[in-house]
């Protein structure tokens, strides 16, 4: 009997029902440890009380010159000697190129050593290059060691895991081929990249080696389910993917090697590495995230080709991450029908070098014709769902007139005061976060703590104070979730929120933030004493935020006061046109509770500007989880707007239950 155990993000593991208990992460409880209490936390985002302007790197530059510090410019870092290598170290190096050990990133300032592994920010460099630093000379600053309770359970999976050309069991060997898609991967490469695999779990294993000493510092579990005619992966990561920097191939790069592929996945890259030849990483956490903790590794090649999967949404990160790479370098394989995952294309008997041959540049000057974005375009035709965007799987409905959630856009979001505003753009945002889409939180009105019990409860689908037993095991899930938050509250200034935000874009590659709300951001412009104006302004700013970094941006921006016993429209956005102009979509949360009883909620979608489809279709509160999405049983239907003036067509009523009753005007 076979069990999925799986969270909302990331999934869980595949494991056989034999009779033992299935502790933590997943994995039998003879493969786990001690307690199953965590003590991991989240990095908060700096909190700016003042405005400051991001560092650039003129004024890395200058401090290094200032100090008599000689640095190397490189794609995405400075390299300069570091302070933190003792004389031992010194002398096992060798050449100039060797003694500049150190990584500066130019974007964040924030260095690692690569020869004693200390990181930290660019005030820890300074402080330690002015003798200000509490022992860091000594390490202090190095990067923190996995927990003992990991390593424990780290170094008891990889004890127990074995070659799956060891297996005692030909047949049980060539199973775990197929359901990987092994078969023509040979011993030699599964030997040289040293892949395991766990029996108990029947999941691959693919181990983390530190760069410095080769010492194991992790490892992932890739599990396989089948689904139809295909199959479908689940990966857990010890320590936790948040903490999960591995490069999986680093130690067989050469430091002559010059040119790599990057891959999503684990598999992928040993079938492009026995395929091609060439040098091959996987990123840890696939398409969702490039750490830049990272970067320093990736600084020696000249070329970077990013092949990270068949779908849209590879090709978004594989973009988005070619930024941070510096694009005059990388090039991307196009996903299409004849270049699918490298995997599937050794498979399927392709030629992977030619493939790879096909690349596309990640940067040019400028786009002069059509012929630049033909290849794009005719992805978009071919792909329409996944152009679409992210769809929710809360909000059915929603996807009916929205299509999905797009990188890039600008959504504006208002409702009456006390009519569930924050809590419905809470599941709203958590819905898509659960699917993998970086989220970041600006807070202003309620507390984090507050704002993460709503969802953490949301994401329980029940009050978790009425079960305390289970508030471990909920909250392990929600923290392995990509949402963050910014440590803002009360009124900030548009330039420390806009800061924050690019901060999060290039360090945890957020691709949709939430600002609930605009009118806290209102008290510090100094524009002008003219609201409007500076309301104008404030909206321009994540317009242009937004479309700069292919950045979703939701704005909850309060209603103005209109009577009671009618409903809001586009127009009744606080301040001028300017909101609903620059948005891609508007989102309104109808409460006719004054009017037709408690409770009678529903969202209306009064612009889109994808495909112009707009409606309305009810919520239905539920104060147990504090959820409005529509149980599936529910039978309210959609119903769409196609007049211009924003006016509800009325229909003759069908006598079913759960219709919404009609108004002339929304």
């Amino acid at each position: 009997m076979w069990v999925l155990l799986r969270g909302a993000y990331p999934l869980r593991i595949l494991l056989p029902m034999r009779g033992e208990w299935m502790g933590r992460r997943g994995l039998p409880r003879s493969l786990v440890p001690g307690s199953s209490r965590r003590r991991y936390r989240k990095e908060a985002l700096p909190a700016l009380e003042v405005p400051v302007l991001p560092l650039t790197t003129t004024e890395i530059r200058q401090y290094l010159r200032a100090h008599g510090i000689p640095f190397q410019d490189g794609y995405s870092c400075l390299r300069a000697p570091s302070p933190f290598v003792g004389s031992s170290d010194l002398k096992n190096q060798t050449g100039a190129a060797t003694s500049f050990s150190l990584f500066i990133d130019k974007t964040t300032g924030r260095f690692l050593c690569m020869t004693s592994l200390a990181e930290g920010s660019w005030e820890d460099f300074q402080a330690s290059v002015e003798g200000r630093g509490d022992g860091a000379r000594e390490g202090a600053l190095l990067t923190e060691a996995p927990e003992a309770k990991d390593m424990e359970e780290v170094r008891r999976i990889w004890d127990r895991a074995i070659p799956l050309w060891e297996l005692p069991d030909p047949e049980e060997a060539q199973l775990a081929r197929v359901m990987f898609g092994l078969t023509k991967v040979t011993d030699d490469t599964l030997r040289r990249f040293s892949v395991r695999y766990l029996r108990p779990a029947r999941s691959l294993v693919f181990p983390w080696f530190s760069p410095r000493d080769l010492g194991l510092r992790g490892l992932k579990l890739l599990g396989a389910e089948g689904q139809g005619d295909g199959v479908h992966y689940m990966e857990t990561t010890i320590p936790r993917p948040g903490a999960y920097h591995n490069l999986f191939g680093l130690p067989l790069i050469s430091r002559r090697d010059v040119e790599v592929v990057l891959t999503s996945r684990e598999l992928d890259s040993l079938a492009l590495n026995q395929s091609t030849g060439l040098p091959t990483l996987a990123l840890p956490r696939g398409t969702v995230c490039l750490p830049p903790a990272l970067l320093p590794y990736l600084e020696q090649f000249r070329r970077i080709v990013f092949w990270l999967g068949d779908d849209l949404r590879s090709w978004e990160a594989a973009k988005l991450f070619a930024r941070k790479l510096n694009p005059k370098r990388c090039s991307l394989v196009r996903p299409g029908e004849q270049q699918p995952r490298p995997l599937e294309a050794m498979n399927q008997g392709l030629n992977l070098s030619r493939i790879l041959r096909t690349a596309l540049p990640a940067w040019h000057k400028s786009i002069v014709s059509f012929r630049q974005l033909r290849e794009e375009v005719l992805g978009e035709l071919s792909n329409v769902e996944q152009a679409a965007g992210v769809r929710w799987s809360r909000f059915p409905d929603l996807n009916r007139l929205l299509k999905g959630h797009r990188k890039g856009e600008l959504t504006v979001f208002t409702g009456p005061t006390g009519s569930g505003k924050t809590t419905f753009i809470s599941e709203y945002a958590l819905d898509l976060c659960t699917q993998g889409v970086n989220t970041l939180w600006g807070s202003f009105e309620i507390s984090n703590v507050r704002l993460a019990r709503v969802m953490l409860t949301q994401f329980a689908v029940g009050r978790l104070e009425e079960q305390l037993d289970k508030y471990e095991e909920w909250a392990d899930r929600f923290e392995d979730l990509p949402l963050y938050f910014m440590t803002f509250h009360g009124q900030q200034s548009i330039r420390s929120v806009i800061d924050t935000m690019q901060h999060a874009v290039y360090v945890y590659d957020v691709c949709h933030v939430v600002i609930d709300n605009l009118q806290f951001m209102m008290g510090h412009e100094q524009l002008s004493t003219d609201r409007i104006a500076a309301q104008d302004y404030i909206v321009g700013a994540f317009r242009k935020f937004a479309t700069d970094n292919n950045c979703h941006v939701t704005l909850v921006i309060h209603p103005r006061k209109e009577d009671d016993d009618k409903e809001l429209q586009t127009a009744s956005i606080f301040g001028s046109a300017k909101a609903s102009q620059e948005a891609d979509n508007v989102l309104i949360l109808q409460d006719r509770k004054l009017v037709t009883g408690p409770g009678k909620r529903y969202l209306q979608v009064s612009k889109n500007r994808f495909d112009g489809d707009v409606g309305v279709f009810p919520l239905e509160f539920n104060k147990n989880s504090l959820t409005f999405s529509i149980p599936p049983k529910s039978k309210a239907r959609l119903k769409k707007i196609k007049d211009d003036n924003g006016l509800v067509a009325k229909k003759p009523s069908s006598g079913k239950k759960g219709a919404m009753p009609q108004n002339s005007e929304t």
